[in-house]
């Protein structure tokens, strides 16, 4: 199986990235993929980047300017359902080519 670390970022940094965090480790379960995830606020982002753990970002809240270095992937499909499919499979094939 294939191992991922994830910064799941949202405004809080509690409520909205545990809910994305939770269906992504889900999810990529079904496809063979551990993720571990971590959620943060996103003036937290870049430092917690910076320290080289993570593979990959989803944000469902805009991401303050930088050089994060990573694949980064808006999740507010979480939030409303309406293309949550296509978010999925953007995330899988993201992971795919890292």
């Amino acid at each position: 199986m294939k191992q991922v670390n994830i910064l799941s970022v949202c405004g809080s940094g509690t409520v909205t990235s545990s809910m994305v965090a939770g269906k992504l480790k889900e999810k990529l379960k079904e496809n063979n993929i551990i993720a571990t995830t971590t959620e943060a606020r996103p003036t937290e982002a870049l430092n917690l980047v910076k320290s080289g753990r993570f593979d990959l970002i989803v944000h469902t809240s805009p991401l303050p300017d930088g050089d994060y270095g990573l694949p980064t992937i808006n999740a507010f499909a979480c939030l409303t359902g309406i293309g949550e499919a296509d978010f999925f499979d953007e995330v899988i094939n993201t992971i795919n080519k890292l």
